[in-house]
């Protein structure tokens, strides 16, 4: 099998100078694990100028637009890294995939208003990235072979005559609103719970959206808001009309290396406190709750029968139920599913089958996304769907788009939301929507003129 090359450069454990080389470049995109602070990423990745990109037309059914993928990856051709340096990512597509993503993937009605316009999915075809793997300390170029010798060689003076630039301009014209009020929140939440007594359903996970306008470089937005919360699921995509994706996400979709295939959905959340008994009395209260146990429990279970559509029968468990994992503004409780690809399948089935996120949308799943497209008054966008990396070889990673934002003709957009259960407190919701991207609202109302 053709190997890649790789050409070491000085370890950054944080990426932002590497990223800021390119930060301006067509297709630049930058996975980011949030270190030094977060500790559960391992990787960086970061490339641009992509040999092709990719995105659905209109009226293009999703197995259309997945086999598209498929099809550029083979163009690319398979390689592997070095045998003595394993590395995540050979050469591939790294993009993302807007929650409406999921419109191509099941029926639903069309009810939200699509006001921002965003493609449904957009990836780029790379032939190179710069990867920092934050366990062994390394910071390296990969090369796929078939890029050219010419543009290896341009690349490798880029980053090592690394010139740090200023951040670029960035302010907000005026603070976050919410597209809803206390009240319009309080009848959705009252309508879900009509629902769920019907018989219709067992939770639903319901967002708010809150927006801004802006002015100057979203990179710089994303550089303020990773210094007031890494995350290790983090990333920054540009859009092709100087918008941007900005994702702050703690939570992984679903991972698959060597056939092996991992997720692990975080559903259940307690703010952070500055006291540390109180901060300790949160995570407590958050680890004994039976209410967040049992919401995540239910999706534990939707996501072991989404896995069981693309993996070897009998594969899938459950390694991990109701760990606590705490960030700088939360504490969250998560579980981990894991399973084996099924002969025959790939990572793209694995998509297919599974997106969007359980953790995201409810269960049972259609059910809970045609009610969100029935009470959210706006379609979601990019929030709740994924970021993510597939390789030539068929390696995966990918983030649920929570804490996240989108920057696009001059408006900033970032939601945040919850699930919504039988005996959910409709105040105590709204609160926590609220509480989950206060930091983020909070460090870009800063720039407010």
């Amino acid at each position: 099998m053709p190997t890649c090359l790789v050409h070491p450069l000085p370890y950054r454990a944080d990426p932002l100078d590497y990223f800021s080389a390119v930060s301006q470049a067509p297709g630049a995109v930058l996975l980011d694990a949030g270190r030094p602070t977060a500790q559960r990423g391992r990787y960086d990745l970061i490339s641009a100028w992509p040999l092709a990109e990719l995105a659905p037309a209109p009226d293009e059914p999703a197995d259309a637009f997945l086999q598209r993928l498929r099809d550029g990856l083979a163009r690319l051709g398979v390689a592997e890294p070095p045998a003595d340096c394993p590395l995540p990512f050979a050469g591939g597509l790294i993009g993302y995939l807007a929650y409406d993503f999921g419109r191509r993937l099941e029926k639903l009605p069309a009810l939200a208003s699509d006001d921002l316009g965003l493609s449904d999915a957009r990836f780029g075809l790379y032939a190179w990235a710069l990867i920092s793997d934050h366990l062994l300390g390394t910071s390296q170029l990969l090369f796929h072979p078939s890029l050219a010798p010419s543009e290896r060689e341009r690349l490798i003076v880029l980053f090592e005559r690394l010139a740090v630039e200023p951040a670029r301009p960035f302010k907000l014209l005026g603070a976050f609103q919410a597209d809803l009020d206390e009240d319009g929140y309080r009848q959705a939440i009252a309508r879900i719970q009509a629902y769920i007594q019907a018989g219709d359903c067992y939770q639903v996970n319901f967002a708010q959206r809150f927006r801004a306008r802006y002015q100057g470089d979203p990179w710089s937005a994303y550089r303020a808001l990773r210094e007031a919360c890494p995350t290790p699921f983090a990333g920054y995509q540009a859009l092709p009309d100087g918008g941007a994706i900005i994702s702050l996400s703690p939570e992984r979709f679903i991972r698959v290396s060597r056939g092996q295939v991992e997720t692990r959905p975080i559903k259940g959340t307690r703010p952070r406190s500055d006291d540390p008994r109180q901060d300790a009395a949160q995570a407590h209260a958050l680890m004994s709750s039976l209410k967040d146990r049992a919401e995540n429990l239910m999706i534990v279970d939707l996501l072991r029968n989404d896995l069981g559509r693309s993996c070897r029968t009998g594969s899938v468990r459950v390694p991990e139920l109701f760990a606590l994992e705490s960030y700088p503004n939360v504490h969250h409780l998560v579980s981990a599913v894991t399973g084996e690809l099924a002969a025959g399948k790939d990572a793209l089935d694995l998509i297919a089958g599974s997106f969007p996120g359980g953790s995201i949308t409810g269960a049972p799943k259609i059910r809970a996304m045609q009610i969100i497209d029935e009470l959210e008054p706006t379609r979601r966008a990019l929030y709740c769907g994924s970021l993510l990396y597939l390789d030539v070889r068929g390696e995966m990673d990918s983030s649920i788009a929570i804490r996240s934002l989108l920057a696009k003709d001059g408006q900033l957009c970032c939601w945040g939301g919850g699930g919504i259960v039988a005996d959910s407190q409709w105040q105590a919701e709204y609160q926590e929507s609220i509480t989950k991207v206060k930091v983020l609202l909070e460090t870009l109302e800063r720039f407010c003129d």
